[in-house]
């Protein structure tokens, strides 16, 4: 295999990974036990936060308020499209009946959980988009409780264009709590009455970690690392466009890795000295973190075939995956391992992010090799039930005590029996294997 790395990373995503999980199940512990005044005393702490945790309607209205007319329309405009697309992954999902064979019927019901917990990050940028994705999805899904929570900032509660939007999305309750204390009340049901069957939406390590510790106690989107961005470019892409996409993701943080795959070296040069140019423009927190990440994180790999890029790419398994190149049903048809998939030019990870419709909230650290991102299916239990007439139950019956019986099961085995003596007295069986 002819591949060629003019730019190779010196860390991954796994690189340098704080060893936090022994402080959040402390304080999982510790919020589990001291219960809502836990978490205030945390919120208090950490985004020293004197004000009121469960948001109110006059809290909605007044942040609704500081919501520009321009932007209410934006949100808008992001919110029909996500909702839409929520919807149809929704109505691909179909309820059923079946008669496996004479008299005996199974189906599948489609049950939304009763609630879901719903994290929007805050911090050092205001991520409208995160609770869009997460709290609309959930109410096209069915959920009859969705429990939305964002950091408090400083100066007075959470973001008015976060509170908004959540409120918009048709959030039932709304936390103004961060890190594990969010993520810990909710899966508590802390302030709602009603605990997290699913915790959803991105968060940092702390978040991460505490949806990871909660898992089996309730379900999770899924385990998140920090966001990626790989390009997949031919000799015929526009330089700038790669350039610009790139640095457009990699702002996210310091540790965001982003990979360009190209078989053309006249391309990647180039890559090599505009990017670093445009990182140097941005404001100083985005072109900090943009520098350090394409530094520490970024590659620039060089292939001679379709095939070795698509290998290479399955093998990364990127959360985002723009392909530049000529041929894109092609591209579409054989690639396999990515969050979301962006055909062309004409689309990129930042339309995605914001407001083109498909979920952002995405698989990282290579697990889209076995799960998509978020989805309407997500918040919906696929269960079964099946019925019989006792016509249908004979065989059953028969089958399930011979084969009960071979695995030394005989309690199995003799619930097939006491069917077969109820319903034909007088026939005879061979029941032992």
């Amino acid at each position: 295999m002819a591949i060629r790395y003019l730019k190779k990373a010196e860390k991954t995503a796994f690189t340098g990974e704080a060893d936090v999980s022994d402080l959040v199940a402390n304080m999982l512990k510790e919020i589990e036990k001291g219960g809502e005044e836990k978490s205030i005393e945390l919120t208090r702490k950490f985004d020293k936060y004197e004000g009121n945790i469960v948001v109110t309607q006059e809290d909605i209205e007044a942040a609704a308020a500081k919501v520009p007319e321009q932007l209410k329309k934006d949100i808008k405009f992001a919110y029909d499209r996500v909702r839409d697309f929520a919807q149809a992954q929704k109505d691909s999902m179909k309820e059923f009946e079946t008669e496996l064979s004479p008299g005996l019927f199974a189906g599948q019901k489609l049950i939304p959980m009763q609630t879901a917990g719903c994290y929007v990050p805050g911090g050092r940028y205001s991520h409208i988009a995160s609770a869009i994705m997460s709290v609309a999805t959930a109410k096209v899904a069915g959920v009859e409780n969705v429990i939305a929570c964002s950091p408090p900032g400083r100066e007075g509660g959470m973001h008015p264009a976060i509170l908004y939007t959540m409120d918009l999305c048709g959030a039932d309750t709304i936390l103004q709590l961060g890190g594990v204390q969010g993520i810990a009340a909710m899966a508590y049901g802390q302030f709602t009455g009603h605990p997290a069957d699913i915790l959803v939406g991105p968060g940092n390590q702390y978040v991460a970690e505490a949806k990871r510790q909660l898992y089996g106690r309730v379900a999770i989107d899924m385990f998140a690392g920090p966001s990626e961005i790989m390009v997949i470019a031919d000799e015929k892409a526009d330089p700038e466009l790669v350039a610009v996409d790139m640095v457009g993701q990699i702002e996210h943080g310091y540790n965001t890795p982003g990979w360009v795959l190209t078989n053309s070296e006249e391309l990647a040069q180039k890559l090599m000295k505009r990017i670093p140019e445009l990182l140097a423009k941005l404001p100083e927190l985005n072109r900090k973190n943009g520098e350090e990440a394409w530094r520490d994180y970024g590659e620039i790999i060089l292939f001679d075939t379709k095939e070795e890029a698509v290998e290479l790419s399955d093998d990364y398994a990127s959360e985002h995956l723009e392909v530049h190149c000529e041929d894109l049903d092609w591209w579409l048809d054989n690639l396999r391992n990515y969050g979301s998939l962006f055909l062309g030019e004409e689309t990129n990870v930042a339309f995605g992010d914001k407001t083109s419709g498909p979920n952002h909230i995405l698989p990282t650290k290579g697990a889209a090799k076995y799960t998509g991102g978020l989805c309407a299916p997500k918040f919906i239990k696929v269960v079964t039930y099946q019925r019989s007439t006792r016509e249908g139950s004979k065989d059953v019956s028969q089958v399930t005590a011979r084969i009960s019986r071979l695995e030394g099961m005989e309690a199995h085995a003799l619930t097939g029996d006491a069917r077969l003596a109820k319903y034909f007295p007088d026939e005879t069986f061979e029941l032992q294997p």
